[in-house]
């Protein structure tokens, strides 16, 4: 890197919530302890990110309490500065989640109506100032499926960054437990959408927010390349679509990475998961990667190596967080999966 070019700093904007996750594979109604884990979509991609090199800040809306304090420790612990979040509200958002096996999904419950970040106000946030040292920002699905005021504030975020010229990355990140103030997502993602440079998607989310059908007896290749051009209509800043793919073969997972990218496509191998810890946050994980990848100017094979790299491992670590380096995800990129001992 020269001298002349700034260094990195992404900033994100969204919901910091607690995480209760029931232990040892029981059930929501056989629980009678909790582990807490911290999480939420773009503290999981800043906390990678910054276990990568990459500065972070995280801006969103808490509480004056003792949990919020330990959502933040968290974050601070692995170096995401949180100076420019902002104060109010009566709470932290909450989810639950029941671990699922091979043979029964994972359960979600959402404990979120009324949280700090649900409440947030407009011009709450000075975004000019937020994001005055920032290169690119970040966001997601999420936050405007949480209330319609959370997605005003999204809008003030992402028309701030488009004025001062910013790369903007966008998550789809459909949620069907949330969207529940009265509007369909058609009606709002298009809107905040249409800034993106550079977003992860999935098929599901394209055809809700913006009716996007692909014929589901093609190719996973073909349908993302046609979703591609039928997006740059409506996303016309957009240049990087990257989207990752799971299918189970019975015994195991299966998970790839596809990526278009300055007109060229590119799909990495098709990994088999055979056991997976805990599947959430691998979309964060994946966004993560693909933004190191971008940041650093890798090749776009190279690019989405890592993003897919990053999802996989996620799988292998309990909590929402991805906890991992370089040298391990360059490993897993050069030598796959491993049960070996490192000594």
């Amino acid at each position: 890197m020269n001298a002349t070019t700034p260094q990195t700093r992404i900033a994100t904007f969204g919901e910091l919530l607690l995480r209760m996750n029931v232990i040892d594979g029981y059930r929501f109604t056989q629980a009678n302890e909790m582990r807490i884990h911290v999480g939420g979509a773009e503290a999981n991609v800043c906390v990678l990110l910054s276990q990568l090199g990459i500065q972070t800040v995280y801006i969103t809306r808490l509480p004056q309490n003792d949990l919020a304090q330990l959502a933040l420790n968290e974050l601070q612990k692995h170096k995401v500065n949180t100076s420019n979040c902002v104060y109010g509200g009566e709470r932290l958002g909450l989810y639950f989640v029941e671990a699922g096996n091979q043979i029964r999904q994972s359960q979600v419950i959402y404990d979120r109506s009324n949280s700090s970040f649900a409440t947030i106000q407009e011009n709450q946030i000075d975004w000019n100032i937020a994001l005055n040292d920032a290169t690119h920002f970040h966001w997601s699905g999420i936050s405007p499926g949480v209330s319609y005021e959370a997605g005003l504030v999204c809008k003030e975020a992402i028309l701030t960054a488009h004025k001062k010229g910013l790369s903007i990355s966008s998550d789809f990140n459909f949620r069907s437990k949330l969207w529940q103030y009265g509007k369909h997502p058609s009606e709002i993602m298009p809107d905040l959408l249409q800034y993106s440079t550079i977003t992860v998607a999935d098929l599901d989310s394209v055809e809700i927010y913006f009716g996007i059908k692909t014929d589901k007896k093609e190719s996973d290749a073909d349908r993302f390349q046609k979703t591609f051009e039928l997006l740059k209509e409506k996303m016309p800043f957009l240049k990087t679509l990257a989207m990752s793919f799971r299918k189970s073969d019975g015994s195991a997972h299966l998970y790839k990475g596809l990526l278009l990218h300055e007109g060229i496509f590119y799909e990495t191998k098709e990994h088999k998961i055979h056991l997976v810890t805990d599947q959430i946050g691998s979309g964060d994980a994946f966004t993560a990667g693909l933004l190191y990848g971008l940041t650093n100017n890798f090749s776009g094979q190279e690019t989405i190596d890592w993003a897919t790299a990053c999802g996989v491992i996620k799988q292998s670590i309990p909590g929402d967080f991805a906890i991992s380096n370089i040298t391990e995800i360059s490993h897993f990129i050069k030598n796959g999966s491993s049960n070996r001992i490192n000594r």
